[in-house]
């Protein structure tokens, strides 16, 4: 990171450049960043921070965050058969924002999660709605990515980072999702509702640590998280403010099977931080900010769609086993201190 009073000029980064010999759980696809705003069929500022869903013809859909001039956010569908290159491109907003309806929505919609639902027969896509009253987290439900039917409002200001699990737990459904408060911070919780609409039992489900930690000053869910045998795999993100502003990584946590507000393991070390020009550059410096995976049919063969400093669509690889053998060796109970 940048020392204090240094210039954070692309020239800078270019000499800070050195061999890694770290272990690599996700590897960064040769052809990013995949989709940026010139990619796309209308004016768009920046396209980032995209959902992701392989659908039933096997297509890749991304959701995708796109920033217009006004600095107010919509979602946009790209699809694409092999899930990296020919990605057709919805001519024109894919769900845009309906202030008149839901004025929660003023301000833009934001940061898109897409989960299946087998026992709806729908995809879930929970978001960031933004209003002056600040970011809270709403629900949409849809069959074809054309129609959706709007649950609204959910978590009301501030809230956001939230997705479903894609089944019910003693007959509800749970929801993860990060509020912030003056006195509480800025935490992961869990929260439960029999109907998608009326949610409550809210509980901690993950801290920020304290001091000098990655993750230290906010954290916040990431893709929504996969089942495993060993349990829920999830991503998330840390925040670390420094002399330069804030830095963005992604970390990893097991929540239990049955009973997912039980956190079993948490990493002790960051996996993914921002390091190529894309994502140390651009409209937030050094972020990479995950909302969307698909897993393969061998459920081992991960993608993981990501955001490159809220100016383009990245993608890494790896496999949900060695993320969860690292995690094993990396990691502590998910109820100890955190100081």
């Amino acid at each position: 990171m940048s020392e204090p009073g240094s210039s954070r000029s692309a020239a800078g980064i270019e000499g800070r450049v050195r061999v890694d010999r770290r272990r690599r759980l996700l590897t960064r696809h040769p052809d990013n960043p995949l989709l940026t705003a010139a990619d796309w069929p209308y004016f768009a500022n920046s396209v980032f921070n995209a959902g992701a869903v392989r659908l039933a013809s096997g297509e890749t859909l991304l959701l995708c965050r796109v920033e217009d001039y006004s600095g107010r956010s919509h979602f946009c569908a790209a699809r694409s058969e092999d899930g990296v290159g020919d990605w057709r491109i919805d001519p024109k907003p894919t769900l845009a924002p309906d202030p008149e309806h839901y004025p929660e929505e003023a301000w833009g919609i934001e940061d898109p999660r897409v989960v299946r639902l087998d026992e709806v027969g729908k995809y879930s896509v929970t978001y960031t709605c933004y209003s002056p009253a600040g970011p809270g987290v709403s629900l949409a439900l849809t069959e074809d990515f054309d129609r959706f039917e709007r649950i609204g409002n959910i978590m009301v200001p501030e809230d956001k980072d939230a997705t479903l699990l894609p089944r019910r737990f003693g007959g509800r459904w749970a929801l993860i999702h990060r509020p912030v408060g003056p006195l509480a911070g800025a935490n992961i919780w869990i929260s439960y509702s029999p109907d998608l609409k009326h949610w409550g039992d809210h509980r901690v489900l993950l801290r920020a640590r304290r001091g000098p930690w990655w993750d230290a000053t906010k954290i916040g869910l990431s893709p929504p998280p996969i089942e495993t045998e060993e349990g829920w795999l999830m991503m998330y993100h840390g925040v670390r403010e420094t002399a330069s502003g804030c830095l963005y990584r992604i970390g990893l946590a097991l929540l239990d099977s049955d009973d997912p507000s039980r956190c079993l393991r948490r990493s002790t070390k960051w996996i993914f931080g921002p390091e190529r020009d894309y994502e140390r550059m651009g409209d937030v410096w050094d972020v990479v900010f995950p909302c969307g995976h698909v897993v393969g049919e061998d459920g081992d063969t991960l993608r993981l769609y990501y955001g490159a400093a809220d100016t383009s669509v990245a993608l890494a690889e790896g496999s949900v086993r060695s993320l969860l053998d690292w995690l094993r060796d990396n990691s502590q109970p998910g109820d100890v201190a955190l100081e």
